[in-house]
C-alpha cells in the first residue's frame, strides 16, 4: 500500500488488555559464521504485545527485525543461530528456559506465522486443503473429514472463492496473492493468541498488497489476535498498527504509539526514514530525504551510537564514543539517543 494512502490514517483502537501476550526482554541472537565464530544479529532488543494489539517491527533489511520474529517463534535454531541470553515470554512463561517440545507445541494453537514469498512456504505436492488439514489434525486432534471441513472453512473465512472446490487444487494453480491467503488461512485455522506476518505483501501488487492488508485487519477484528507485524513500509504501519517499534543495526532505537512516533519522532534514523515518504501536499517536483550511507552489516558495528557515522545530528566525541541505552522518554515511549532531550526532529508533518 502506498504511503500518501495511509499516513492520514494514524489514529487507532486501543487494545482491550494492557498485560502483555508476549514480553520480550534484553534478547540476544547469534550466528555462527564459516570461521565458526558467533556473530551477533540483535542484541538487548526488549519490546511487548499485549492481546489483541497490533505491533510493528520496522527497520531497513539488515536492522534484525526478521531475526527477532523468529527468536519468537523459536526457529533461530533452525536457520543456524542460537539465542544467547534474554527472554521471551509468552502468556506469562519464559520459553527461553522452557524444554524444546513446549516451545514447538505453542507454534500453531499459541502462535503463528506468515513467511515472506508463500509460495516458498507451500509444498507443491500436496493440494492447499491437505497442508491446511495436516496442521489442524496435529494441533487440534480433528479427524480427516473434520479437518478437511475446517480447510474449506479456512478457505472462505479468508475470502477464496469457491472454496470447496479450491481445497483440492495445489499452490502452482494459485496466485502469489491467493497463496498468501492460504498461508493466512493455515496459521489462522488453529486459532493461535499470536499473528506474526514477516513482510507478508513483498512481491505484490499494491492493489493484491491493500487486499491482503485489510484482510489481516478484518480477521484481528474477528478473532481478537495479537499481530507483531514485520515490515520496511511505514505507511502500512500508519494503516494497521497501534504501536511501533523502530529497529536499527540489531537494536531497538524507538518504540511508541504510531501517531505520536510519527508525529513527533525522537530518533534521527526515525526522522530519517519519515522524512524519506511522499505525502499529500508537496510541492512537485520536491525532492525526497535520503539518509546517506548503508546499515551496517552484524559484526560490523560502529562503534558509540550505530546510527553515528550516517546521522546529520552525530556529535564528535560523544556520539561516536559512548553506546546510548534505552530509555524511556515520555510514558510509553522510549530512544535510544544520547541526545534526545535537545534534538526537534521532523515527522509527517513537515512540509
Amino acid at each position: 500500500m502506498a504511503a500518501t494512502d495511509t499516513l492520514t490514517h494514524l489514529e487507532k483502537t486501543p487494545s482491550d488488555s494492557t498485560s502483555p501476550l508476549v514480553r520480550v526482554r534484553d534478547l540476544t541472537v547469534q550466528f555462527r559464521t564459516g570461521r565458526k565464530e558467533w556473530v551477533t544479529a540483535v542484541r538487548d532488543v526488549s519490546f511487548d504485545v499485549a492481546a489483541g494489539e497490533s505491533v510493528a517491527l520496522v527497520g531497513e533489511s539488515g536492522s534484525g527485525k526478521t531475526v527477532s520474529s523468529l527468536a519468537v517463534m523459536g526457529l533461530t535454531g533452525d536457520t543456524g543461530g542460537r539465542i544467547a541470553c534474554g527472554s521471551v515470554e509468552f502468556e506469562g512463561r519464559d520459553l527461553v528456559s522452557a524444554p524444546r517440545a513446549e516451545w514447538r507445541a505453542l507454534r500453531g494453537t499459541g502462535m503463528g506465522m506468515i513467511f515472506q514469498q508463500p509460495i516458498r512456504s507451500l509444498n507443491p505436492a500436496y493440494t492447499v486443503g491437505d497442508q491446511i488439514a495436516e496442521s489442524v489434525r496435529k494441533h487440534l486432534g480433528l479427524d480427516r473429514k473434520a479437518a478437511m471441513a475446517r480447510a474449506v472453512e479456512m478457505l472462505d473465512m479468508v475470502q477464496i472463492p469457491r472454496a470447496a472446490d479450491r481445497v483440492r487444487e495445489y499452490p502452482h494453480a494459485f496466485s502469489g496473492g491467493m497463496c498468501q491467503r492460504v498461508m493466512i488461512a493455515m496459521v489462522m485455522a488453529c486459532n493461535p493468541r499470536l499473528l506474526i506476518a514477516d513482510e507478508p505483501t513483498t512481491a505484490l501488487d499494491v492493489t493484491v498488497q491493500k487486499t491482503i492488508l485489510q484482510l489481516l485487519q478484518d480477521l484481528q477484528e474477528q478473532t481478537g489476535v495479537a499481530l507483531l507485524f514485520v515490515t520496511h513500509d511505514l505507511g502500512v504501519v500508519a494503516e494497521l498498527c497501534r504501536r511501533v517499534v523502530v529497529m536499527y543495526a540489531g537494536e531497538v532505537i524507538e518504540d511508541g504509539m504510531v501517531d505520536e512516533v510519527f508525529f513527533t519522532p525522537q530518533h534521527p534514523y526515525t526522522s530519517g526514514l519519515l522524512s524519506s515518504i511522499p505525502r499529500p501536499g508537496m510541492s512537485a517536483g520536491r525532492r525526497l530525504v535520503s539518509i546517506p550511507g548503508r546499515i551496517p552489516a552484524a559484526g560490523e558495528w560502529p562503534a558509540g551510537c550505530h546510527f553515528h557515522d550516517r546521522c546529520n545530528h552525530a556529535r564528535t566525541g560523544l556520539c561516536d564514543s559512548i553506546h546510548p541505552t534505552l530509555d524511556e522518554t515520555t510514558s510509553g515511549r522510549s530512544a535510544r539517543c544520547l541526545r534526545v532531550t535537545d534534538l526537534e526532529l521532523q515527522g509527517v508533518t513537515g512540509s
